[in-house]
């Protein structure tokens, strides 16, 4: 029955609605009684509590307003369907509507003369929800066009803010006339009038055309950014690059959003005409997409969700978890499920994922909380594996590959505007992983310059550039894992340690926990993980129904955010100086080792490994709720750090310190037989060799060993990948 009582009414702003007077094939709805059911709609509407949400909404944040589309729907269907056809007509109105309803609501103010006064209103923006699915950027065509969509992806970049003219002012140069044009919302410009409406008097001279002169200071403007927004890795087709799509956000939704956050967003798919385009002649009518926001709803990661996030009940829940007597162990069996044995390993993955707390000293110094780990070793030994598990189960996660990552693309690069010409920053991998995980595999087939932009990450965490007039220092307060193998492809234990890792002491100390990986031939462990993959394989189609496995995960996942922002567990005072003691003993030991084999380990044991351990105490006292790091949490820290790093650092034919006399003599004996089979500076191969001593009745390995110490005395050196044998003067 809507407007029945209005006569044919004509309002004088019906221009810019053709055909709007009641017209049959507009619907009922003109602009009038449009605004009217606005007003309405945010006065009454009642909420499922029976109180009026919009208009309390209004009154306590009178700078916008976030209006459900299903409420809408609700109040009126007609409104709400002409708001998602024609946006671009309807929205304004509801803008009115809630700044003359936001003034009724206002109580009068007294002014300056002592008289009441209306209360001065600004306005006021409509934010737009709903609970639809929202489309593929694939899908947008031109039936979108003006209409409302949804969808999400994750935000590239974002330009600077920029000041966009709403209303522009005008100047006549001949008549000094002034006009006032408003501009076109989003990326579109104002459209000047031709000529000048000004009527000349007798004797004067008439305006000639274009008169109009732009007065930039008296035009009103408003705050307005573009932001780039490519579609969520997992909606890409096999095969295919990810789309991205052009977004334009004004007023109160500028700044909010930073890059590499994953949006769902409501607004208006609109068209523009691109200033490189025009210069292309010929294609007049082509116009690019963008699409004008008109709401944002952020998927909440594990640092912009914050603490609200969590329901009172599962906070219980996490809480009753966390003091069960089993809970560490529970924790550590929930880590890769599908992976057999490595039981150190994946307690060390929980580590990573609690992570210890940053503290930040009174002198401004950061000490980093993350923990690093590295595992190296054979090929098949589930390292990929570990850091897929662990970029699905991170709040925040990227996994990136050694080959395939560049300097610039794992720290940030300096990228230039195609529009503006100016020069922006795009963080990289560690940049949008802030407050999560970097996975990089194949760790050791990465170049040498790239592996130290890595460095600063990884201790400072900062990455800092200067470069094409852009300093700047970036945050990446990030765990790695990475993954990598020995230089020969498998862990060779006649090599010593500093051949199997091939890693530089420098990246080597920034690691916290670092694994050798081995695959062991025994057959009971044989015998038990082929049952364990054949029983996966055999169950996986079950598995991947039953809905426990899922929620496990996702469970996984919210506590480790529960426990990352609620608990932050400091050292206690007994444990501190057990620590202390602990790693003096360790240091001298690693001391007494170096002497012994003259030659220091691999694997340096400084003061970073002093505070790993420390990181490691709190991140187990974290998987707990508890405040304080106990010794229990230090014991158990530090024999973590002992089965791998100490471990590591110990490994390889440093050995041979500690042989049995027969051993001994039986190596002083090949030794003499190959001094008789070489001359000096002549060549073998080193098969022949072996096979020869072999019929002479000496085992292989204590050949091989006989060898491997005449080549660290210097006294034989190999050629040709080792095969050859040249013993030196």
């Amino acid at each position: 029955m809507s407007g029945w009582d209005e006569g044919k009414v004509f309002y004088s702003d019906q221009a810019q609605f053709p055909g709007g007077g009641g017209d049959p094939d507009h619907g009922s709805i003109t602009r009038h009684s449009a605004l009217r059911k606005f007003k309405e709609f945010i006065r009454s509407f009642h909420g499922e509590k029976g109180d009026f949400p919009y208009r309390e909404s209004l009154v306590q944040n009178p700078n916008y307003l976030l209006v459900a589309m299903e409420d809408l729907h609700s109040f009126d269907a007609e409104l709400s369907d002409k708001i998602r056809k024609l946006p671009a007509d309807y929205l304004p109105l509801f803008e009115t509507a809630a700044a003359e309803v936001l003034a009724s609501l206002r109580s009068k103010v007294a002014g300056e003369t002592g008289e009441m006064e209306e209360p001065v209103t600004g306005e006021v923006q409509i934010f737009i929800s709903s609970k639809e699915n929202s489309v593929s950027m694939r899908s947008l065509g031109a039936e979108f066009i003006s209409k409302l969509v949804k969808i999400s992806g994750i935000t590239i970049a974002a330009s600077r803010t920029k000041a966009k003219a709403t209303y522009v002012t005008l100047l006549c140069k001949n008549c000094k006339n002034v006009k006032t044009v408003p501009c076109r919302p989003g990326l579109g410009g104002a459209i000047v009038p031709r000529s000048c409406d000004h009527a000349p008097q007798p004797g004067e001279e008439a305006c000639p055309l274009d008169p109009w002169i732009i007065v930039p200071d008296r035009s009103k403007y408003v705050d307005q950014q573009t932001l780039k927004l490519q579609e969520n890795p997992e909606d890409v087709p096999t095969g295919e690059l990810p789309r991205n799509m052009l977004l334009s956000v004004d007023r109160h939704l500028v700044q909010t959003i930073v890059p590499g956050t994953r949006l769902t967003i409501m607004g208006i798919y609109s068209i523009f005409q691109a200033a490189s385009s025009a210069a292309q002649k010929g294609a007049v009518a082509v116009r690019q997409p963008y699409i004008r926001v008109v709401g944002i709803e952020q998927a909440h990661d594990g640092n912009s969700g914050g603490p609200s996030a969590f329901t009172h009940d599962e906070e219980l829940e996490f809480k009753e978890f966390a003091q069960r007597p089993d809970s560490y162990a529970k924790l550590c069996s929930m880590i890769a499920p599908s992976i057999y044995g490595h039981a150190d390993v994946k307690k060390a993955m929980a580590c990573l994922l609690f992570g210890g707390s940053r503290k930040r000293l009174p002198d401004g110094v950061k000490l980093r909380g993350d923990i690093n780990v590295l595992l190296l070793g054979d090929p098949s030994t589930a390292k990929s594996q570990f850091l897929k598990f662990v970029e699905k189960t991170a709040p925040v996660a990227v996994y990136t590959s050694g080959k395939g990552s560049s300097a610039a693309g794992l720290t940030a690069s300096v990228i230039r505007d195609n529009s503006s010409r100016e020069f922006y920053l795009e963080g990289g991998a560690m940049v949008l992983a802030d407050g999560g995980v970097v996975c990089i595999d194949e760790f050791d087939k990465m170049r040498v310059e790239d592996r130290v932009a890595i460095h600063e990450a990884m201790e400072q965490q900062t990455i800092s550039i200067a470069k094409a007039g852009i300093t700047t220092v970036l945050n990446s307060r990030t765990s790695v894992l990475a993954a990598a193998n020995p230089p020969s492809g498998r862990y060779d234990d006649l090599k010593t340690a500093q051949d199997n890792i091939d890693l530089q002491t420098t990246i080597l100390s920034r690691f916290d926990l670092i694994f050798i990986v081995k695959d062991i031939r025994m057959y009971s462990q044989d015998k038990l993980i082929a049952s364990h993959i054949i029983k996966v394989h055999a169950s996986a189609g079950i598995a991947s129904k039953d809905t426990d496995s899922l929620e496990g995960e996702n469970w996984l996942k919210r506590y480790i955010e529960y426990c990352r922002v609620h608990c932050k567990p400091r050292l206690s005072d007994s444990a501190a100086t057990m620590l202390q003691n602990n790693y003096v003993k360790i240091r001298q030991q690693m001391r007494q080792q170096a002497n012994e084999s003259g030659e220091s380990a691999a694997i340096p044991i400084t003061v970073r490994q002093l505070e790993a351990v420390v990181r490691l105490s709190e991140s187990l006292a974290k998987m707990r709720l508890s405040f304080v790091a106990t010794e229990e949490h230090v014991t158990e820290a530090l024999r973590l750090f002992n089965v791998s790093t100490m471990d590591a650092a110990r490994s390889g034919i440093n050995e041979h310190m500690n042989l049995t006399a027969d051993m001994a003599n039986e190596i002083k004996q090949a030794e003499t037989q190959i001094k008789r089979r070489m001359g000096i500076g002549s060549h073998i191969s080193e098969r022949r060799l072996i096979d020869e001593l072999a019929r002479m009745g000496m085992n292989e390995s204590i050949v091989r060993r006989a060898l491997l110490i005449m080549h660290q005395r210097d006294e034989v050196e190999y050629k040709r990948e080792r095969r050859v044998i040249v013993r030196k003067a």
